[in-house]
C-alpha cells in the first residue's frame, strides 16, 4: 500500500505531508510554552524554512515576512506544510507558497478561511507574487489589514 501512495503523490507533495506531520508534533510539544517562547520558536522555524528556498523565493519570503511583521505584529510566524506562514490562536491566517516548491512560475501569498476577506459571494484568497514593489506591498498590506480586522 505504501508503494502505491508513493506513486500517487509527487515528491513535493510527500515532502509537504512530512512537513505537516513534523509541524503537528512540534505544536504539541510547544503547547505549554509562553507566547514569547512560541514567537521565538516560530521565528526560528520560519527563518529555517526561508533559508531553504531558492534565491528568488527566499527574497520574496523575507520581504513578505517583513511586511506581515510590520502590518500585523500580533500574528505569530510559523510554518505550514514547510512553507512560511503567520497565524493566531494556533491557526494559520496567511502563508507564502514559493514557486520553487511546486515548480510553478510564480509564488502565491494566500489567506486561510479564518481571515476576514469575505466580500459578497466571490473573493480572492490568494495572490500571485513575482516581486514586491512598493505598490504591491501597499496592496498586500491593505489585504492583511482587512484579513485581521
Amino acid at each position: 500500500m505504501a508503494a502505491d501512495n508513493e506513486k500517487n503523490f509527487t515528491a513535493e507533495e510527500r515532502e509537504a505531508m512530512q512537513a505537516a506531520a513534523k509541524e503537528a508534533r512540534t505544536r504539541r510539544s510547544r503547547a505549554k510554552k509562553s507566547p514569547e517562547e512560541l514567537r521565538a520558536a516560530g521565528e526560528a522555524d520560519i527563518t529555517e524554512a526561508i533559508d531553504k528556498l531558492d534565491e528568488h523565493d527566499r527574497t520574496l519570503a523575507r520581504k513578505l515576512h517583513d511586511l506581515v511583521s510590520e502590518v500585523a505584529p500580533d500574528l505569530v510566524p510559523r510554518t505550514y506544510y514547510g512553507m512560511p506562514a503567520w497565524g493566531r490562536d494556533g491557526k494559520v491566517l496567511c502563508f507564502f507558497q514559493p514557486a520553487s516548491k511546486f515548480k510553478v512560475r510564480y509564488g502565491t501569498f494566500g489567506f486561510e478561511p479564518i481571515s476576514n476577506l469575505d466580500d459578497g459571494t466571490v473573493w480572492p484568497t490568494a495572490y500571485a507574487v513575482i516581486d514586491l514593489t512598493p505598490k504591491d506591498r501597499e496592496f498586500l498590506a491593505d489585504r492583511l489589514r482587512q484579513a485581521i480586522s
